[in-house]
């Protein structure tokens, strides 16, 4: 078990002092070229998220040294070297401003093939040289070895979030969340290139890296903390590193799968955007952790899928932004809370694909419609002052479905509070009790046939009476635009409407296929803590997609 998982009852100290930890959580820094000044450093990108076999990879490299190591791993159940290279040629490359937007365009420092026999996963490379001081320096980056097209039976699919990796990379200084874009340098970026390399913290992390979701007893009425923003800025990483990446989120699962036994593929949502009938050689294609942003796309080969019969498993939270791709899918718009005043399409005859929310009226494709579930009636739990002494897990309330076999739960057990894993982002459903079991509201937007199997709490809103609302990292932002969407307005009636969420576990079919959603990042945290209820559930869904159960 996790380490981390043992609640403490006190907030951790990494050395920050109190105007530090303030600046840790509101303060946007990031990783740029020269940021580690005489000591030197080495950073670098591939010219795509994914390969086939047989594809040539070209690696841009900007180096202070003029030399430097090279390992490449295959991150899964084990890991297994596949590359290594000694005494390789670099370079320092110029670097645009607007990195972040454009792209680095740097010359290709180094060539390799993805080799036949390399299966398919997640690739880690490693660049080490030495630092003017003499100590080594280290750089990581990741790519995907995506399958062939053709049947795969027996062998599941997993989708890595690289909209979501795209949306939170800090590397450059913007992603969608804070930017060195607009007037004042102080905007978030609508559109972010995948030709920059990924900030610290993605690739790997070490072992006691906080997660977003709070492991301590939190005391009464005890000031919102950031434990894992806090580290971030005491140890030199991305403050986004928590919330997106292969270390925090789909490694987890990847791994959990080979070594549980199961087959795994890996493509990325990339894929499902430029190549959808990829889709069509599994019986079983799984999404986890945080997986927030799509095209529409992605949607429809999703949706498409399942309706000729395929089993969609989304062990994850947040489904909300719809992105475009630009430049063979090197750059990703997404306008977010702008997208009304700023998006071009907006103002044009097909409105559908403004990039804001699913749930807006011009967009008209209510996230649920794909999953069961959305981020607006879900969002915040176990997070600042969001539910920090909530259930750490999801209350259940029908106990007697397939996906429980086996685990010995009754109804009003929680399921996954030894692994942490509801949070810290969450996605849900208006719903009404009906005899003591909870079903979907009319006008929800659940697809015919949903049964809700397991409801827990979470917030759109951070509130505390007292505690004063500039100690507060999420304040009610998200709140006055889900009211301003949902009801037409962010005044305070309707944002109270709104600010009360849920996160659930749901399951219904779709034409002649069927879809289970676990609504919630932290699943693939409590894989990672072997929570054994967890565990025997994730089985428990793979093993009835696969055709591996009776009356599967």
């Amino acid at each position: 078990m996790d380490a981390m998982n043992i609640p403490r009852d006190e907030f951790p100290d990494f050395g920050l002092t109190p105007e530090q930890r303030r600046e840790a959580v509101l303060g946007h820094y990031y990783e740029y070229p020269g940021m580690d000044g005489a000591r030197g450093e080495i950073w670098c990108y591939t010219d795509a998220y994914a390969f086939r076999s047989g594809a040539t990879v070209r690696l841009q490299i900007s180096s202070t040294a003029p030399k430097f190591r090279m390992e490449i791993v295959r991150d899964g159940g084990s890991e297994t070297p596949v590359f290594s290279g000694d005494n390789l040629s670099a370079r320092w490359q110029e670097t645009p401003d607007q990195c972040s937007v454009v792209g680095c365009g740097w010359e290709t420092s180094l060539e390799f093939r993805v080799e036949d026999h390399w299966p398919s996963g997640a690739y880690r490379i490693t660049l080490t040289t030495e630092g003017r001081d003499g100590a080594p320096i280290h750089c990581h980056h990741l790519f995907i070895v995506r399958p062939e097209l053709g049947r795969k039976p027996g062998r599941i699919l997993q989708v890595a979030a690289t909209g979501t990796w795209t949306a939170y990379n800090t590397w450059g200084g913007s992603n969608h969340y804070q930017g060195i874009t607009g007037p004042g340098r102080d905007q978030y970026a609508t559109t972010v290139s995948i030709e920059r390399p990924f900030c610290r913290g993605f690739v790997v992390l070490p072992a006691d890296a906080p997660r977003v979701p709070l492991e301590i007893h939190v005391p009464p009425a005890a000031t919102p903390r950031y434990p894992h923003m806090e580290w971030a800025y005491a140890n030199g990483y991305s403050k986004k590193y928590a919330s997106s990446g292969w270390a925090s989120y789909d490694s987890h699962f990847f791994r959990w799968a080979e070594r549980a036994g199961y087959a795994v593929d890996l493509a990325g949502q990339h894929e499902l955007h430029f190549e959808p009938e990829l889709l069509e050689g599994y019986d079983c294609v799984v999404f986890v952790g945080h997986d927030e942003y799509w095209t529409w796309e992605m949607r429809d080969a999703v949706d498409n899928y399942v309706a000729r019969g395929g089993h969609a498993a989304r062990f994850a939270g947040n489904f909300m932004w719809q992105t475009r791709l630009e430049d063979g899918g090197k750059r990703q718009v997404c306008y977010k809370y702008r997208a009304r005043v700023e998006d071009p399409v907006y103002r044009t005859e097909d409105r559908s694909r403004t990039t804001g929310c699913w749930e807006a009226e011009e967009v008209g494709r209510p996230a649920a419609e794909t999953f069961g579930l959305n981020a607006l009636r879900g969002l915040y739990a176990g997070w600042g002052g969001c539910a920090p002494r909530g259930a750490r897990g999801f209350p259940v309330y029908r106990p007697e479905h397939w996906a429980f076999a086996g685990t010995g739960i009754y109804y009003g057990d929680i399921l996954g509070a030894e692994g942490h894993a509801f949070g810290y982002e969450v996605d849900g459903l208006d719903y009404v009790i009906r005899g003591g079991l909870p079903e979907p509201e009319e006008g929800s937007g659940a697809p015919e046939g949903l049964k809700i199997l397991a409801l827990g709490m979470s917030s759109l809103k951070e509130e505390s009476a007292d505690i004063p609302a500039d100690d507060q990292f999420l304040s009610d932002e998200d709140a006055r635009f889900v009211a301003a969407t949902l009801i037409g307005n962010e005044g305070e009636a309707a944002v109270d409407r709104v600010k009360r969420g849920c996160g659930m576990i749901v399951n219904f079919p779709r034409g002649k296929g069927e879809v289970f959603h676990a609504g919630s990042c932290e699943w693939v945290a409590a894989l990672k803590r072997e929570d054994a209820m967890v565990e025997r559930v994730t089985a428990n869904v793979l093993d009835r997609y696969l055709g591996r159960t009776k009356g599967a």
